[in-house]
């Protein structure tokens, strides 16, 4: 888009000579055209940051023209001028998507100013549809790094039910990525324009959290000087992600039960019932089929948010994601603080991949962002972990197992292969030609090691 590129539109062709005119002199690229039809030939041709529209045009109503801006060229701001302004005319104007609205005749100062506004506005537009685009990227499925078939199988699953309104219960150990995968569901769903509203059911105490997911009146209790909307409302036509449901009260049970069979509910204090579209996720690191046993959770509660469950598996089941992982967030952490580190030795990569991780994801997260900054060297190594995650190993010592030579080179043999085929994003072409072997071989090799299946279930082939 050419920035501050603006189109006039009116028919009487002193106005518009002299409007073209005045916004060149004051810096913007301006052309002029007189009627409907062909201001939308003018637009198809080029982008425009803003359009100034007369009301009255020979071949239509300039509102009308205002409608197809709105839903063809949504990053372009309307200004509408006319020579016969009433209040109803400019209301109207404005809910047809007009930014501003001027009479005629028109002061330089009023013009000058209006254009500029709508100018800024347009900015501002643009900048929040690049920042929505980063964010759908930021949190899309694909953003989700894994090799591991479990995690094939769960964004499997995901592709199938993001798409609806299908209540989600999302269990595994804290730091596994629930939060990340509850948002790549709502990015992939038809609810992504809408808001995802997450709620941590552990982090607030009990007497708050359910005017926090509810909202409440004025005078409800202690404290509750004015009305305050909740967490549901303010997810109306998105999503709510409850993470760690299993510390909501046996009375807020109740009132989640509700409100996932009927979408309604009362604010606290209030009688008035309030009913809401939202999809609702939920995710536990607790057993929640245990705790329904143990009296903790109601059943009936438990089978209905437990639709579809996905069981995110800890990362000690993932080693093979370690280095993934941790190559991931390096490149992340490196950016991010300006730092230049070439890579992760062999060494730090045994220790990484020989750690039971406790924390999970956002441990190895914890662990490579903190070697990111505190290594001197251009490749973070053992001497950049953290003593805990040292010493829960213990001295490394290599003993030797009686096997073949050809047993053990099949290890790094695999290895090496995957890493060349990572490279060269899985062409196989690509990938025979960096290993100087013929893709005959590279194709039997990767039968041998599980690789082309592993390539299929994540649909590489």
């Amino acid at each position: 888009m050419i920035e501050k590129n603006i189109l006039v539109i009116d028919d009487d062709r002193i106005i518009l000579d002299s409007l073209c005119e005045f916004l060149s002199l004051e810096g913007f690229q301006t052309n002029g055209t007189e009627s409907i039809k062909s201001a939308l030939a003018e637009l198809e041709k080029h982008s425009y940051s803003l359009v100034i529209t007369d009301v009255n045009l020979p071949d239509g109503d300039g509102l009308e023209l205002l409608e197809i801006i709105k839903q063809e060229h949504p990053q372009t701001v309307a200004i509408v001028i006319t020579g016969y302004g009433t209040i109803e005319s400019a209301v109207k104007a404005i809910k047809q998507g007009a930014y501003d609205y001027l009479t005629k005749p028109i002061s330089d100062d009023d013009l000058r100013m209006a254009v500029k506004r709508a100018i800024k506005q347009q900015s501002l537009m643009i900048e929040n549809e690049s920042l929505r685009l980063q964010l759908q990227q930021k949190y899309s499925l694909e953003n989700i790094i894994s090799h591991d078939y479990k995690m094939a199988k769960i964004f499997d699953l995901v592709e199938a039910v993001a798409d609806s309104n299908t209540t989600i219960l999302m269990a595994g150990p804290s730091g596994t990525g629930k939060s990340m995968l509850a948002r790549a569901i709502h990015h992939r769903s038809s609810r992504h324009n809408k808001p995802f509203v997450e709620v941590s059911c552990g982090a607030l105490p009990e007497t708050l959290l359910e005017s926090e997911l509810f909202g409440h009146v004025k005078g409800a209790f202690t404290g509750a000087v004015k009305n305050k909307e909740g967490k549901f409302l303010a997810a109306h036509g998105g999503t709510i992600f409850l993470d760690e449901i299993s510390n909501a009260s046996p009375a807020l049970q109740v009132k989640l039960l509700r409100v996932l069979e009927d979408r309604q509910f009362e604010p606290v204090g209030s009688n008035k019932t309030k009913t809401v579209d939202t999809r609702i996720i939920t995710a536990s690191n607790r057993d929640l089929a245990d705790e329904v046993k143990k009296g903790r959770f109601r059943e009936d509660l438990y089978y209905r948010i437990n639709v579809v469950t996905i069981n995110l598996p800890p990362l000690c089941e993932r080693v093979g994601d370690v280095w993934l992982l941790a190559k991931h967030f390096l490149r992340m952490y490196c950016a991010q603080h300006n730092k230049q580190r070439l890579g992760i030795t062999d060494e730090m990569l045994e220790y990484l991949e020989r750690y039971s991780w406790p924390g999970n994801v956002r441990e190895l997260e914890n662990v490579i962002e903190r070697a990111v900054l505190l290594s001197k060297d251009k490749f973070i190594g053992p001497d950049d972990l953290p003593n805990a995650i040292k010493q829960a190993q213990g001295p490394q010592k290599k003993t030797y197992q009686p096997k073949s030579l050809k047993e053990a080179l099949a290890g790094p043999e695999k290895e090496l292969i995957r890493q060349a085929l990572e490279a060269n994003h899985w062409n196989r072409q690509e990938t025979a030609k960096a290993l100087k072997i013929n893709r005959t071989t590279l194709f039997k090799k990767m039968k041998h090691y599980g690789l082309y299946d592993e390539a299929e279930r994540l649909g590489l082939t």
